[in-house]
């Protein structure tokens, strides 16, 4: 079960721009997304949880429509509402790969295979929600953060982009592109020039996905990963 400071003072995070119902959204995802909601943990029932969050049941009840519907939760007879895991099949393919050493090359080539997807398919399925929980972030980002704070802000950015493309099984790719890539990428976020690179780069796609043109969120994805793969290259002369 889930509540107390992780669900409290939901009321000051709404706000009249977007529904309830898309900030009830955009509220649980960043939860999942920065590791406070882990996959198994088991909801509030809607009750309760109505009246930690301070939204009507009706708006609770719309949100986790949309939330099932994206395969982020799901509610099972008997046991409640679960965040859910990724697929099996994904846990074991991580398992395997971090086994192996990887270098510089091999993360920044998967992740300009993945993520300017992801870019594209957010700009042209995003929700209200989706883009709310991701202006969050940037404007999380946009402080004087240390190295851990700026990385944690980037893997949320990017894990919420991917779950704006509503296609759950690159929702778990990224998943396991995060984890797989963090201590690479910990690199691109040693100081505070790094992280402000990283934040205008961020601005840049949620602009283009914003816009709704994917091809702009595609090469804005694309010009940050060359960024990215920059900075971390200068920071690691052994690679």
């Amino acid at each position: 079960m889930v509540g107390g400071p992780a669900l409290d003072g939901f009321d000051a995070f709404v706000r009249q721009s977007i529904s309830v119902s898309s900030e009830i959204v955009a509220h649980i995802e960043t939860l999942i997304s920065n590791g406070t909601l882990t996959p198994g943990t088991k909801l509030p029932p809607e009750r309760e949880l109505a009246r930690v969050l301070k939204v009507s049941r009706a708006s609770l009840r719309e949100a986790m429509h949309e939330l099932e519907a994206k395969r982020v939760v799901e509610r099972r007879p008997g046991r409640g509402t679960i965040v859910l895991e990724a697929p099996a099949h994904v846990r074991v393919m991580y398992e395997e790969m971090s086994e192996s050493e990887r270098t510089l090359r091999d993360v920044a080539e998967l992740r300009e295979t993945i993520e300017p997807k992801f870019a594209q398919l957010a700009a042209e399925r995003a929700t209200r929600a989706s883009l709310y929980a991701l202006e969050r972030v940037l404007e999380t980002s946009a402080r004087e953060l240390s190295q851990e704070q700026s990385l944690q802000a980037d893997i949320t950015f990017h894990m919420l982009l991917a779950q704006a493309s509503q296609n759950p099984l690159m929702v778990a790719l990224n998943s396991l592109s995060n984890r797989w890539t963090e201590s690479v990428r910990a690199f691109s976020h040693g100081d505070a020039a790094a992280r402000r690179s990283s934040h205008h780069g961020h601005r840049l796609i949620l602009d283009a996905v914003r816009s709704g043109k994917g091809a702009a969120a595609r090469d804005a994805m694309l010009a940050h990963l060359a960024d990215v793969a920059v900075l971390t290259k200068s920071s690691l002369p052994s690679f």
